[in-house]
């Protein structure tokens, strides 16, 4: 049994079947937008944190740290709450879009993006702190500098956040809706389709999640020995 189910989802992958890919293509839209826009918040608000020192700095630390074991449908619950009909953000109209799942994985790659460049950075900014000093450079220098020479550190970063959020299914689905052709991403869909004993195509984009998994584990381990 295991054998045909395989065999048939490795033919729904190479006849390049249209639902499979649909919902693999919007899961890397969502996935892909939510990384761009986590990615250019977090990086200069981690980088920040780990040079300039303030009263406040420990605290931001401390609440970034906290929100990354937040789990996705608590955040997809409060998202819900807010951007719901009877929500402050209800006016924006984007339940059950894909606006609202690009603002869950969004939310939730913020906290882990930020918190990892700030170990990057500070890390970095101890071993070089007496050259820079020498060089007499401005503060936004320095961050430039920093940012720089920590690159494939944070193109490792981003695709932690880019895993964690392409792995996320909670969150996506509270606000998402699973919409067929519409909401309908690789997470979800893998828990629809089990639930309703279509396991072929669920193992076919379990399959996917995998490939892509493996993909970012390779990237990560080359970025890490060129670092």
């Amino acid at each position: 049994m295991l054998i045909n189910i395989l065999e048939t989802a490795f033919n729904l992958i190479i006849s390049l079947n249209k639902d499979l890919f649909e919902i693999i293509s919007l899961s890397l839209k969502v996935t892909i937008s939510a990384l761009i826009i986590a990615v250019s918040i977090s990086i200069p608000i981690g980088a920040f944190l780990a040079l300039y020192k303030n009263k406040f700095q420990s605290f931001l630390v401390l609440i970034s740290n906290t929100l990354m074991g937040m789990p996705p449908v608590v955040l997809g619950l409060l998202i819900y709450t807010l951007v719901s009909k009877k929500g402050i953000f209800g006016f924006l109209d984007i339940l059950y879009t894909p606006s609202a799942m690009i603002l869950a994985q969004t939310l939730l790659i913020i906290p882990i993006v930020i918190s990892l460049t700030y170990e990057e950075i500070y890390k970095k900014n101890k071993e070089y702190n007496l050259l820079l000093i020498s060089l007499n450079l401005s503060n936004f220098s320095k961050l430039k500098t920093l940012i720089y020479e920590c690159r494939y550190a944070l193109l490792t970063v981003a695709l932690t956040g880019f895993g964690r959020a392409s792995a996320e299914v909670g969150a996506v689905m509270i606000v998402g809706g699973n919409i067929n052709h519409f909401t309908r991403v690789m997470t979800t869909a893998i828990a629809f389709e089990t639930s309703k004993g279509s396991i072929e195509l669920a193992v076919a984009l379990g399959l996917i999640l995998l490939l892509i998994s493996l993909i970012i584990t390779i990237i990560i381990k080359s970025l890490r020995k060129i670092s």
